[in-house]
């Protein structure tokens, strides 16, 4: 029983390792004056991270040591469009990330950017260290809450277009009652003038009227 056991565990560890990311660690040596490249062939929307080191050799210890004055070049590009992926300058000690937009090979480039007077002319050690993710980081919590975000805006206005609309039809009633109130008066003081000229008109008759009886009495005498 114990001999199917044994030979599933290649299939098990094939399993586990393609589980992982992938890892490259190396160390070399670069002078001041020159740069190194690597060629990494990387997927579509992968995520690269990059820890590195710089150590310079000190005669006073005799070992190489870690200085703070020494600064790295570090630039990534794509090979085929040659299109810069990232340019950063960063301490002997750091890390850079970046993520692949296309896949195909990337060439990442590092350089002594600057050093100081302890470098003595030596060689620096660098210590370089890759790990490549298999797709972008998880930025779904980011996206849910850019979500709850934007869905709180979308409440907000909501709720003030229906102030906006209740103030528009407050508005409306108000100008409606305005305008019967108008068209009554209007109507009042369209039947007041028609009765004072009915008035008037009466008077003036029951006058002419008064006038010619009088007149006539004066003649008969």
């Amino acid at each position: 029983m114990r001999l199917p056991t044994l030979r599933c565990l290649p299939l098990l560890a094939l399993i586990a390792l393609s589980l992982l990311q992938t890892a490259h660690g190396l160390y070399f040596y670069l002078d001041s004056d020159a740069k190194k490249c690597f060629l990494e062939e990387l997927p579509n929307d992968t995520v690269v991270v990059g820890h590195y080191m710089a150590e310079v050799w000190d005669k006073a210890s005799e070992k190489f040591i870690i200085k703070d004055d020494l600064g790295i070049a570090i630039q990534v590009k794509e090979v085929r469009d040659d299109h810069v992926v990232t340019s950063t300058r960063g301490p002997s000690e750091g890390k850079f990330a970046f993520t692949s937009h296309e896949a195909g090979d990337h060439e990442i480039c590092l350089a002594v950017a600057h050093v100081g007077e302890a470098h003595g002319g030596h060689s620096v050690r660098m210590h370089l260290d890759v790990v490549i993710g298999e797709s972008k980081p998880d930025n779904s919590s980011r996206d849910r809450q850019h979500i709850v975000d934007l869905a709180g805006r979308v409440r907000m206005l909501n709720d003030r277009l229906r102030d906006i609309r209740k103030e528009q039809q407050f508005q409306r009633e108000r100008e409606a009652d305005f305008r019967d109130l108008s068209e009554l008066t209007n109507s009042r003081a369209i039947w007041w003038s028609a009765i004072q000229a009915v008035v008037l008109i009466a008077t003036g008759v029951w006058q002419l009227r008064h006038l010619t009886v009088f007149f006539n009495e004066k003649k008969l005498r």
